[in-house]
């Protein structure tokens, strides 16, 4: 039977990027599901092998503005309940934290562009092992709290909750460790609001992409196919 991947997407330039190459090597079909315009049910997100919330500009606490969210988290509660494999990559993170019963909020500030990602000695012998001092790229307001229970992988200055994981099944990053440096000219359209805003130069961030988006990349790919590698030993 052919094992499949369902990406649950907030904004169409923010998708599975460099976990793609990976899943479909491994024998993965992918499928998004477009948050917002499309149902998000338990039975939904229980069905495939692989689960991956991605992220989006919004905060998981606006659900008088963007109802579905509740949905949402009630549909990824129900997954984690069930035992499913989920990665959760920066809304995504904070979708799992808050299923988790951790507390997400505003920082007050912006973490934007790409600097070095530390980790733990926890994350320094988990599947995160080959972005320790790479540079990632970061794209956030919020912050989640780590869940009882689960353990914290990654930090970077004045932002200690980079990563936390759920035994070998949920993996939540604060950061986007899915980004493509081909395609980050799509992210600064689309995030040119908020970049004009935080009075941040997008020719940098493209600068950036371009001297260490190959790093990223190769070590992206060790990761998810580490993780995966976890995650299947457990079906």
């Amino acid at each position: 039977m052919t094992r499949r991947v369902l990406a649950v997407r907030h904004v169409q330039f923010e998708d599975l990027g460099l976990i793609r190459p990976v899943v479909e090597r491994r024998g993965y079909t992918v499928a998004y599901l477009d948050a917002g315009i499309e149902s998000i049910t338990p039975d939904t997100l229980l069905g495939p092998d692989i689960l991956v919330i991605l992220g989006g500009p919004i905060g998981v606490y606006e659900t008088t503005a963007y109802p579905f969210l509740a949905a949402e988290r009630a549909a990824i509660s129900a997954r984690l309940h069930a035992g499913g494999p989920v990665l959760g990559v920066c809304l995504g993170g904070q979708l799992l934290a808050t299923a988790l019963g951790a507390e997400v909020a505003p920082t007050g500030r912006k973490e934007i562009g790409y600097r070095p990602l530390t980790l733990t000695a926890e994350g320094r012998s988990s599947v995160l092992a080959p972005l320790d001092g790479v540079r990632v790229l970061h794209w956030h307001g919020d912050q989640f709290e780590v869940p009882a229970g689960a353990t914290r992988l990654a930090e970077t200055p004045g932002f200690p909750n980079q990563a936390f994981a759920v035994d070998e099944r949920v993996l939540a990053l604060q950061f986007h460790l899915e980004a493509d440096h081909t395609q980050i000219e799509r992210w600064l359209i689309g995030h040119a609001h908020e970049l004009a805003a935080a009075r941040i130069d997008p020719a940098r961030i493209r600068a950036d992409a371009a001297t260490h988006g190959p790093e990223l990349a190769r070590a992206a790919t060790e990761v998810i196919d580490f993780w995966l590698d976890q995650a299947e030993a457990c079906w």
